[in-house]
């Protein structure tokens, strides 16, 4: 082999392996996905202001047929230097499939919401999901189950109530930068069925870039009976952030 073949399969190796080998990384099977995030969000019901948001989601799937899914919020606002919101969410949530329609899940649910006069609510639960939709570009799942509730006002002892819960969940890829989502999830005190929590979002994240999306989501809490007549049932916020995708 001539010096010249030889720098010839130098350059080659030097220039097409790493970008084949890059090429072969792009789109790894990655365990974890998710993003984090922040950005400013308006609010109106019990509180109109100006506020901060803070957004976290992680999934692991290892593509077998157990899913762990977690989501985590946190809302703030401030109006000449006095508190005015402060709310704190998360979820953990367990899905078994089951059938390629059914699955099974176990879940977590926490609340704090100090302008709703929530100091906590811990809703633990379990139950069954069947896919309504469950293609590529859209998917439609419908879930219900039961579990336990307790909750904590001011002034109150925490009290504690079985529950039930059901939820709604739907994805829908506008093109390959664009997803639209919607859910709706409610949970009932089973000593006081007129007791409820709805959850409901909608929301458009588009990407920016590689990593980074900007998504656009409208947020409703509903409770059905506040701990006094002063607190209002429904608060609502609009919340805009950046989310680091990883």
């Amino acid at each position: 082999m001539n010096l010249r073949t030889s720098l010839a399969w130098l350059i080659v190796c030097f220039l097409f392996v790493p970008a084949l080998r890059a090429q072969g990384q792009t789109n790894p099977n990655k365990i974890y996905t998710g993003s984090f995030g922040g950005g400013f969000a308006l609010t109106g019901g019990n509180t109109d202001t100006k506020n901060f948001n803070l957004a976290f989601d992680v999934v692991r799937d290892p593509k077998t047929r157990n899913v762990w899914k977690a989501t985590a919020a946190y809302l703030r606002g401030t109006q000449t230097n006095v508190l005015n919101l402060d709310r704190t969410a998360f979820n953990i949530r367990y899905e078994r499939v089951l059938t390629d329609r059914i699955f099974a899940f176990g879940q977590l649910d926490y609340l704090r919401d100090q302008f709703k006069q929530i100091q906590f609510l811990w809703a633990p639960s379990g139950g069954l999901g069947y896919k309504l939709i469950n293609t590529d570009s859209t998917q439609l799942l419908i879930d219900g189950g039961a579990g336990s509730i307790k909750e904590k006002n001011p002034g109150r002892t925490s009290q504690t109530s079985g529950s039930l819960n059901a939820g709604q969940r739907f994805r829908q890829k506008l093109s390959g930068a664009a997803l639209f989502t919607e859910s709706v999830a409610t949970i009932w005190k089973t000593d006081d069925y007129g007791d409820s929590l709805t959850n409901f979002s909608a929301g458009l994240t588009t990407a920016l870039m590689k990593q980074v999306d900007v998504k656009l989501e409208f947020v409703d809490s509903y409770k059905n009976k506040p701990p006094n007549a002063t607190v209002k049932k429904n608060d609502t916020a609009f919340v805009t952030g950046f989310m680091w995708k990883f």
